[in-house]
């Protein structure tokens, strides 16, 4: 297992089948490993639907970036960790670099790209979104077709009863700049072997979580950044910006498909699963934005979970949650309800 991304390639390939890349990106911290479980399971679930047979899907997870010691020289106050933006344009590089990895169309870009992400990670892939539509010369040939986003923490994250804990740490003079120090100093305390017997037996962390988690307390560098992304997103997450940007372009995009002449792709679909009792997130203005996005029906989907699942599911419920996002994959790609293939980008004269 690679400690930067997971491959889950599809087990059959077909010559006449759509390619799909479902692109995973992670919440804080940005480990793809706590999410093992989860988009195996997803895999297995793809793999066993009949009615979507004639389509390929390929599952990539990306780590995001300064989570592994091994992705970057040390940081020091003069090369500090990744902030937020440096993590959208890390996903963006990577997202627009796959290609089909086999079968016929090997090396061709994808029929369509699916983004998903977990807390953060969907922010990250929203704006990923954005950006795309906004500017396709950002990330030539990508085909983004669906947004999945999973407890997502996209709207006034500080007021959330967690963001605001952190938030306070960060506006706290000298303790929010050295909180990484006064973390660190006390992980070295514990020998590794102990510090993963507390993770598992005290904190009850399954097997792949407590070996995660213990790695990352350990690393040299992974509590500093997530330290400081978690405080850089108190910072950037607040008012919904998109009101007036992505909404529109996506309208935009929608109402110019019918043009024979007109070369973008069809706007992305949006699903939200927000969490009932979600900490990280402020309960009045998921509502409101709910209630804002009601309007967009026919390209959003909103979901408020009624089974009390945590907002880290990926520790110990995954299964649940990837049948949630198998059931969205089944209304999508349904042999019957198959979307056409977003046409490709006109090429340009040498």
């Amino acid at each position: 297992m690679s400690a930067t991304h997971l491959s889950y390639p599809s087990r059959s390939s077909g010559g006449n089948t759509q390619n799909v890349l479902i692109f995973f990106v992670p919440g804080n911290p940005g480990l793809i490993g706590y999410y093992a479980p989860f988009l195996s399971a997803l895999r297995d679930l793809l793999d066993s639907t009949a009615s979507l047979s004639t389509t390929t899907f390929h599952i990539h997870g990306q780590s995001l970036a300064g989570f592994t010691d091994g992705d970057h020289e040390p940081f020091t106050s003069q090369h500090k960790p990744y902030d937020l933006e440096h993590q959208i344009q890390h996903i963006l590089k990577i997202v627009s670099g796959l290609h089909i990895e086999a079968g016929p169309q090997q090396g061709q870009p994808y029929d369509h790209v699916l983004l998903m992400g977990h807390s953060v990670g969907s922010y990250i892939a929203l704006e990923t979104c954005h950006r795309v539509l906004r500017d396709p010369s950002t990330a030539p040939g990508l085909k983004l077709t669906s947004g999945m986003l999973l407890f997502p923490t996209i709207d006034h994250i500080a007021d959330s009863p967690n963001g605001w804990k952190l938030n306070m740490l960060r506006q706290t003079p000298l303790l929010g700049d050295n909180a990484y120090r006064i973390a660190q100093g006390f992980l070295q305390l514990w020998p590794y072997n102990a510090l993963y017997w507390f993770v598992s037996k005290t904190l009850g962390f399954p097997e792949h979580a407590a070996e995660v988690t213990t790695k990352w307390l350990k690393s040299r560098d992974g509590v500093w950044q997530s330290l400081h992304l978690g405080m850089d997103e108190m910072r950037v997450i607040g008012e919904d910006k998109w009101d007036d940007e992505l909404w529109e372009i996506a309208a935009a995009s929608s109402s110019s498909k019918s043009n024979a002449n007109n070369n973008s792709s069809p706007p992305p679909k949006f699903y939200f699963f927000f969490g009932q009792q979600d900490h990280w997130v402020a309960d009045h203005y998921r509502d409101e934005f709910i209630r804002k996005r009601s309007g967009q029906s026919e390209r959003t989907r909103f979901v408020v979970d009624e089974g009390k699942l945590p907002h880290a599911f990926c520790i110990e419920h995954s299964q649940p949650v990837a049948e949630k996002v198998h059931s969205w994959m089944t209304e999508m790609f349904e042999t019957p309800n198959l979307p056409p293939a977003p046409p490709a980008p006109p090429s340009k004269s040498p």
